[in-house]
């Protein structure tokens, strides 16, 4: 048996094959859930129960998807370019730290003034972590997701580092929080959820990303490098100049969902406040089959399954970790059913090969 490029796929195998993904992803977690001693049918109930039950749980779920979207964002647009970028969790945390350190040190009673700096403080904090990766691939060749993975394990440990130490309230009464934001630096909330003005940069981004790789002739650059890269250079595309590019970008688009979470969401850092947006937005990414415009759909669909996952926890008492292992289950589906979309498995002969290509030397 040997995989062979599929030189066609139908329009409707790539609406299929994600959606039969996720089904077989699924039907592993039910596999899962009986294992656990829990009902599979039951455990899908609460999950959807607690999270399309209420008004409550589908603001929840707005809530969740916006950095979700945006983490998925920024590794989407590596990832057209086959560049490896699994560091968005660093780079949502270097984009909150960048966030908190401009409310510090630089106030400013202006909403307009602050959420301009934050912004692009937090990009740039989260562009450069990650550009890092980019220089160290474009300059030796160096494995950009050993260097992003390493990366995560930095930013996240650098802003416990600022929580529990410089950065820590005096008046939290020993808990872990950085001192509240003040009014001008807060996003605007929706009433009275906790959905905030993040999900209009996360909107606005996807539209932008869906008209660039689409529309534009960088866009067009990006695919023939992830594509055929050779093609790339005889074309005489700069590759390390896209690489820097594409790595800078899309860690500054994951750093924009730890300004958001910030300003919008908790109004200071705390703790644990990522919940591994970074990582979960790349099953997003891959889930959307890398077009940003079913980002933040795909993204919604998680946080269902991220909300429900709180009743299974205390509904069910199902661990944590269970929810993780689905997710786990989901990703693997998926990235097997886009190697079966790209590639046709084939059986041959090694017998006859062998005869074919003995007689053809011969001849």
């Amino acid at each position: 048996m040997k995989f062979e490029p599929r030189l066609y796929n139908p329009p409707w195998v790539n609406v299929l094959i994600p959606v039969a993904a996720v089904i077989f992803g699924l039907l592993a977690g039910g596999v899962l859930f009986a294992f656990l001693g829990v009902n599979p049918l039951k455990a899908y109930h609460e999950v959807l129960k607690g999270a399309l039950g209420s008004s409550y749980g589908i603001s929840e779920i707005v809530t969740k998807a916006i950095p979700l979207t945006l983490t998925a964002l920024g590794g989407l647009i590596c990832y057209k370019m086959l560049v490896w970028n699994i560091g968005g969790e660093g780079q949502l945390c270097l984009g909150a730290i960048a966030t908190v350190a401009v409310v510090r040190y630089f106030p400013v009673d202006n909403w307009v003034v602050m959420f301009v700096m934050m912004f692009a403080a937090g990009a740039a904090a989260g562009g450069l972590w990650c550009m890092l990766a980019g220089v160290l691939k474009a300059r030796w060749n160096v494995n950009e997701t050993i260097t992003t993975l390493m990366l995560n394990y930095i930013g996240i440990n650098l802003s416990e580092y600022f929580i529990y130490g410089p950065w820590k309230d005096p008046m939290s009464m020993g808990f872990p929080f950085t001192p509240n934001f003040p009014d001008a630096a807060r996003l605007w909330v929706f009433g009275n959820t906790r959905i905030h003005g993040g999900i209009f940069i996360a909107l606005a981004i996807a539209v932008v990303f869906q008209i660039i790789l689409k529309r534009s002739k960088w866009g067009y650059e990006i695919s023939v490098i992830g594509e055929n890269p050779r093609a790339a250079r005889y074309a005489g595309i700069d590759i390390s100049k896209n690489i820097l590019l594409v790595t800078f970008i899309g860690g500054a688009v994951a750093g924009l969902a730890g300004m958001s979470e910030m300003a919008g969401l908790y109004g200071r850092m705390s703790r644990g406040f990522s919940m591994g947006y970074g990582y979960t937005g790349i099953l997003v990414a891959w889930l959307a089959r890398l077009s940003p415009i079913y980002v933040p759909l795909v993204a919604f669909l998680m946080g269902i399954l991220l909300v429900g996952g709180d009743t299974l926890q205390v509904v069910m008492g199902l661990p944590l970790a269970s929810l993780q292992i689905l997710q786990g289950l989901i990703l693997f589906s998926v990235l097997a059913a886009e190697t079966l979309s790209r590639f046709k498995i084939s059986v041959v002969h090694v017998e006859r090969e062998k005869a074919a290509s003995g007689g053809g030397e011969e001849a």
